[in-house]
């Protein structure tokens, strides 16, 4: 059995759950997200070319972020991948009316597995429907992006994740993560999870919801399906592999966007 079987992440009940109730919970989320789009329209909105500019979306989730990447570009090519055929269900669902998009189910660890090889995958669901999905990894992609994926992975994993992610980006692509991250001392770590409890009181009382979220700072910080690293030590991983033009674009408590571009 894989890490991700054995993680929370391949419950459907789970996965369930974070789609219905993730703005609610995700500090700023839909600030994160616009954050996204200003990213997209500033450097790759008015690239002039006319060939669809093309996305990996990993750990897509019920594909949000190539959703909202949409309502800037409605021609994009996604490449959309996760190891939750529940997620991946979802994600075709929401992107039905659109042309050009991929869904490949695989985990990070099987991707790196494949090393710099071509992935063809073809899940339960496509076989069950008896339709076939040319889930072909491209070679070079313009974006790659993953929102609050990346963290379940372990450090020396992330730092192999990055090495492919710039492996298979075209020179002169970006890469743009929305991601949890470790604070440097456990004494801001343990304000940020205050923080972050704050904001989903106070955004619980604007929604009026009936179910309470309070409790999610802790658990994240007993989950053992987390491994955050500091963000000082995945920028410099980064740097390590190549990527220039590292930097941290937002940060709020332990909620951060940080990303760089391949020569």
């Amino acid at each position: 059995m894989s890490k991700f079987e054995k993680s929370e992440w391949s419950e459907r009940e789970h996965a369930q759950e974070f789609m219905e109730n993730a703005d609610i919970y995700i500090l700023e989320r839909k600030r994160l997200f616009e954050i996204l789009k200003s990213f997209y329209r500033y450097f790759l909105g008015n690239n002039g070319s006319q060939k669809p500019v093309k996305i990996l979306d990993l750990g897509c989730g019920n594909a949000a972020i190539t959703l909202e990447l949409l309502k800037e570009d409605n021609k994009i090519n996604a490449t959309l991948v996760d190891g939750s055929l529940e997620m991946l269900k979802n994600a075709r669902e929401n992107l039905e009316n659109y042309e050009g998009m991929n869904f490949i189910h695989k985990t990070f660890q099987e991707l790196l597995e494949n090393g710099s090889h071509d992935i063809k995958s073809q899940d339960n669901e496509s076989q069950n429907n008896g339709s076939q999905d040319k889930n072909l990894l491209p070679d070079e992609f313009d974006l790659v992006v993953s929102s609050l994926a990346i963290h379940h992975i372990s450090t020396e994993e992330k730092k192999s994740l990055f090495q492919y992610i710039y492996n298979h980006l075209k020179s002169g692509g970006f890469f743009l993560n929305i991601e949890t991250v470790k604070a440097p001392v456990d004494e801001l770590e343990q304000w940020y999870r205050v923080l972050w409890s704050e904001w989903i009181r106070e955004n619980q009382d604007k929604l009026n919801t009936k179910k309470s979220f309070e409790y999610l700072p802790e658990q994240y910080k007993d989950n053992p399906d987390n491994h955050p690293d500091t963000l000082k030590i995945q920028l410099d991983a980064l740097e390590s592999v190549g990527f220039s033009r590292v930097d941290c674009y937002y940060k709020y408590g332990i909620f951060s966007i940080y990303g760089g571009m391949k020569q």
